[in-house]
């Protein structure tokens, strides 16, 4: 087993807090109540950095705008959490598995179960990049929480060498990561309740950058309308329900009116709601969204 490097014991995220020392005495009640306190760090900590996702966000809509993808690369949680966010960006957004995608390090199998030895290998980082044809165009996100992960250093130190837009998302200050990337999202959310434990308020934390990332990605790519998921997969009766209810809300028509208009449109939720607020046919409404990026507002002028 190679030896642990100093340095590791520096990082925040690997702190033992004094708060916490008599955790395995408390009661349940002491214990979820210290829990959800030390939950309650994050979205400050996530505060504290917003200036640099809005800075990110920017630069991935622009790539995205032209054709580039959204690619994320982790190991253990952060890894598992990239792929949670880019699975879910199918059916919320429509967009295809080829354009928000995501690797996690031991590949598929890590999502069950623990590779970790896997994320110490830098040139696997950049094998599967290579493997996605990563280019000029195309966002990678490297998530660590300790910000050193060779698996993502390796990653993001190849996307930089083909041009593609870097982002690395951390739980420590001044990540290894952050300096070699484009943009550097450090959230210092602090030592966790059970120490070094990252799948606690540093898997919050970047659950909630990465939400961010995704969700006001889409919205400015003319994912929604409003706060409207007008870009959905019907794939299921819950979702079929839901897009009736979505026309009903951005048209004012009745329920009967709305699952006309998506029988007719094809199940397809902008143009059935174009076809309810301007009265027109399902080529009509399509040929207004074809000249308008897609954007259900813009189609309406």
């Amino acid at each position: 087993m190679p030896e642990k490097k100093p340095e590791l014991g520096l990082l925040r995220t690997e702190q033992v807090d004094s708060k916490f020392q008599m955790l395995d005495v408390m009661t349940v009640s002491e214990l979820l109540q210290a829990m959800n306190e030390s939950d309650t760090e994050v979205p400050k900590a996530i505060n504290a950095v917003l200036p640099k996702i809005e800075k990110a966000i920017d630069a991935v809509v622009d790539r995205m705008l032209q054709g580039g993808r959204l690619i994320y690369i982790g190991a253990g949680t952060s890894g598992r959490l990239g792929v949670l966010d880019a699975a879910e960006c199918g059916p919320t957004f429509s967009v295809s598995t080829d354009q928000v995608l995501a690797f996690i390090a031991g590949g598929d199998s890590a999502l069950k179960n623990a590779a970790e030895g896997a994320e110490d290998n830098s040139e696997l980082g950049e094998s599967d990049l290579k493997s996605a044809s990563v280019g000029q165009l195309d966002c990678v996100v490297g998530i660590a929480a300790s910000g050193r992960t060779p698996y993502v250093m390796g990653a993001i130190e190849y996307a930089k060498s083909v041009g593609a837009l870097t982002i690395a998302l951390t739980c420590n200050p001044n990540s290894k990561i952050g300096e070699i990337s484009d943009h550097a999202l450090d959230v210092d959310s602090g030592p966790e309740l059970l120490a070094g434990s990252t799948r606690l308020k540093s898997g919050t934390a970047q659950k909630l950058v990465l939400n961010m990332i995704s969700t006001i990605t889409m919205v400015r790519l003319g994912k929604t309308f409003g706060n409207l998921m007008v870009d959905m997969q019907i794939s299921n009766e819950k979702l079929a329900d839901r897009a009736v209810r979505i026309i009903e809300t951005a048209t004012g028509s009745t329920k009967s009116e709305a699952a006309q208009a998506l029988k007719a449109s094809n199940h397809e939720v902008k143009v059935a709601i174009l076809m309810l607020l301007l009265n027109i046919e399902p080529q009509a409404a399509r040929e207004r969204l074809q000249t308008s990026s897609n954007r259900i507002r813009e189609a309406l002028k």
